[in-house]
């Protein structure tokens, strides 16, 4: 025999599963620490200055 499903459950939880994966996915883009957050600023910072360095003076090409 199937097994009785209660639809209102059924959806209910479904709902539920796909907010924890919306969740989820906001934890893993959103949530860094500050030091990370920092890091990450200083590091970029440092490679725009070397690429920036390295760039050639070519503009009346």
């Amino acid at each position: 025999m199937a097994d009785i499903v209660n639809l209102r459950q059924a959806r209910k939880r479904k709902a539920r599963d796909e907010k924890d994966q919306a969740a989820e996915a906001n934890r893993l883009a959103f949530g860094r620490t500050k030091a990370e957050k920092q890091g990450s600023k200083l590091e970029k910072a440092r490679v725009d200055k070397v690429l920036e360095a390295h760039r050639r003076d070519d503009e009346h090409q």
